[in-house]
């Protein structure tokens, strides 16, 4: 069952800037990763999805409910995480987590204690004094207070310290198992890679790629490693590679080289029967990369994460 829509969602502010054409659905109990640099439009598409602007054309649906006309509706069993975190300064974190619990009419803090005990939150102290790492975990545990049954997460991560980003994603995947619908948006790797089922790269505006994870690995092109014994097996191994259908080298240093196949049956078996004529020290596969296939579409390089 479809929980958040998008079809053909266009909001154009002028000068290349806004969303456009925007198509996607993220159904029940799946993780939906939006991958893209800052300012690429992941957190205009949230917005819209929350109902905090009206669309120019295209429509949008939570549960089946216009996000723009039915906003309040919507949100009362949706948890949302904005990418930067406005709190009220004059506040403690314990005195804003009482306001949003009547807010959110949560009777029972059970679940509550235990987000504050899983996320290490300090909320005794004033918000205006709290780290930026400690604003968001508080920002974490507001939005999860509620037990919702979808959550929108804008770069959830952002300002964690390694560990607590390890211990958000493990949450992530809990809150999955439990069935919940969770579109979040990133624009780090390792965390899309984690936690998300179906991913959308978006670039400019526009939506660059959107894809099944588990799919993509079938269909991608297979790529492995390779190790000569000598110079003489290396030469030789690279003409007869290279004579193979669909396949390429890459990356070739002294006795070593990568090599990239169509994942086609014959050609991998091809492949096979000439390494097994050359004595070679090594061959393994090297797993898909996130960053390679999105690097596709942004031709920039980067480390774990974007700019």
């Amino acid at each position: 069952m479809t929980m958040i829509s998008l079809q053909h969602v266009t909001k154009d502010y002028g000068n290349g800037r806004g969303i456009f054409d925007i198509s996607f659905n993220v159904e029940k109990g799946t993780v939906y990763g939006f991958l893209g640099p800052n300012g690429a439009g992941k957190t205009t598409a949230i917005r819209h999805i929350m109902g905090f602007s009206k669309l120019q054309q295209g429509i949008i649906t939570v549960n089946h409910l216009d996000s723009w006309k039915n906003a309040s509706t919507i949100q009362e069993n949706l948890g949302y995480l904005p990418g930067e975190v406005a709190l009220p300064e004059h506040l403690t974190g314990e005195q804003f987590i009482r306001m949003m619990m009547d807010l959110r009419k949560v009777k029972d803090d059970t679940h509550c204690k235990k987000l504050i005990d899983f996320f290490e939150l300090n909320a005794s102290g004033k918000v205006k004094r709290m780290s930026l790492g400690m604003k968001r975990k508080l920002a974490i545990v507001t939005a999860f207070m509620h037990d919702p049954d979808v959550l929108v997460l804008d770069e959830p991560t952002s300002g964690l310290d390694p560990i607590m980003q390890q211990r958000f994603i493990d949450f992530v995947r809990e809150e999955k198992k439990r069935g919940k619908t969770i579109l979040l948006s990133s624009h780090i790797f390792t965390e899309v890679d984690a936690t998300c089922d179906e991913i959308s790269i978006i670039k400019d505006g526009h939506l660059m790629s959107s894809f099944n994870k588990q799919e993509l690995l079938k269909m991608t092109e297979k790529v492995f490693h390779v190790t000569a014994k000598n110079a003489k097996d290396y030469t030789q191994l690279v003409e007869r590679i290279e004579s193979i259908a669909e396949c390429h080298l890459i990356n070739k240093n002294e006795r070593e080289f990568e090599l990239q196949i169509g994942c086609y049956p014959s050609n991998l078996l091809q492949l096979i029967k000439l390494l097994a004529a050359i004595p070679i020290l090594s061959f393994t596969e090297v797993p898909f990369s996130l960053e390679k296939h999105f690097m596709k579409f942004y031709d920039r390089r980067v480390g774990g994460e974007l700019p």
